[in-house]
């Protein structure tokens, strides 16, 4: 299951990125020949106008032919008497710049559509004891390593703790805590909730765990009350906006230390997860519900923005530095060293790619 959300996110994220593409060489005057909903083999296709638009056999994303994006094709078209002046290559430097940012920004507007959306649907919240509602949860936050609440996973929800003589449903952070303090040195069940399943568990305080209150029995456990919280659309479109943008500034900010880290030597690639490992976690995100699910999506997207604008050949970044270098210079990259040049980047990155899923089959070992 958590292989097809991969595949199913990865397909809306790339589609999304390439449909930015398309729109924008529409707008900006230029021939785009196919619009490619899947990779081929081709299932079957429609024309519409000058563009095919073609439905193909591998559901993993999408792609866009824009006329003369290789200078070298446009060429040949001259040669034979074809008007190029609808060809990517011929429309003026502004137009390519913008067609190659396209797809990023549309993954940046996506993410905020995605985080706006949450926050309409509603965020489980972290809520106080004055204000929570009969809906809000008891939920574990996070639990002390070898602590007697360290067999409880962290996110689950408590729905009841109970020891020989008393239970209660549905307790509140002072009511776990006094029933704790009040059942110790006894054990007690504790009956929780952890990815849709039901579960109990017994478990006995002890002494030591709070250096500031030694002799206080506790178990370990960081508990909080939460309930899904809704927000009214334009304050979820606000907040989606500020979420966008602290998710691209952490990501970038991130990105460009593990690049310093790298070229000093110091990199730690053990949190770098490639596609194993996004499987696995968007797996995980999608256990938490479809909010969880569709906040995850909203980082993938911004993260391909962020690593898509780097000025690396194959990249859409590094097609913007040959657009610029022309611009310059007022003369196009011979189209041999540009498609060389194209060929390092990708074989390097795919290199890369090979590297990181390696890494993410080596953690699962």
């Amino acid at each position: 299951m958590s292989v097809i959300l991969f595949l199913l996110v990865l397909f809306v994220l790339v589609l999304v990125h390439e449909w930015g593409h398309f729109i924008v060489a529409k707008k900006t005057g230029m021939r785009v020949d196919e619009f490619g909903i899947g990779f081929p083999p081709k299932l079957f296709s429609v024309k519409k106008g000058e563009t095919e638009y073609t439905f193909n056999a591998l559901p993993i994303g999408g792609f866009v032919r824009i006329w003369g994006e290789n200078f070298a094709d446009a060429a040949e078209e001259k040669e034979s008497g074809i008007d190029v002046s609808r060809s990517f290559a011929a429309r003026p430097k502004w137009a390519q710049a913008l067609v190659l940012i396209a797809g990023v920004t549309m993954n940046i507007l996506f993410a905020w559509f995605l985080f706006s959306l949450t926050y309409m649907i509603g965020l489980p919240t972290v809520v106080d004891e004055a204000d929570a509602t009969s809906a809000a949860e008891l939920s574990i936050m996070d639990v002390l390593p070898d602590s007697p609440a360290a067999v409880i996973p962290a996110g689950s929800v408590v729905n009841a703790v109970e020891n020989e003589n008393n239970k209660i449903e549905n307790p509140t952070p002072t009511e776990f805590s006094r029933f704790v303090t009040d059942a110790a040195p006894e054990s007690v069940n504790v009956f929780y909730t952890y990815k849709g399943e039901d579960k109990k568990v017994s478990i006995t305080p002890v002494q030591g765990l709070d250096k500031e209150n030694p002799d206080r029995y506790l178990v370990g456990a960081a508990l909080s009350l939460v309930e899904v919280v809704r927000k009214p659309f334009f304050t979820a479109i606000s907040d989606g906006f500020v979420s966008t943008y602290n998710g691209l500034t952490g990501i970038a900010g991130g990105l460009g230390s593990l690049l310093k880290q790298t070229i000093t030597g110091k990199a730690d690639f053990s949190q770098v997860a490639g596609p194993v490992g996004i499987v696995g976690l968007v797996g995980e995100a999608a256990a938490y519900g479809i909010t969880a699910l569709l906040t995850f999506t909203a980082i993938i997207s911004l993260n391909l923005a962020v690593i898509n604008l780097l000025p690396f050949p194959a990249l859409d970044g590094g097609r913007l530095v040959f657009v610029a270098i022309e611009a310059v210079t007022g003369s196009h990259i011979p189209p041999v060293w540009a498609g060389r040049v194209n060929l390092l980047g990708f074989a390097l990155l795919m290199i890369l790619m090979i590297a990181v899923t390696y890494n993410d089959i080596a953690r699962l070992l």
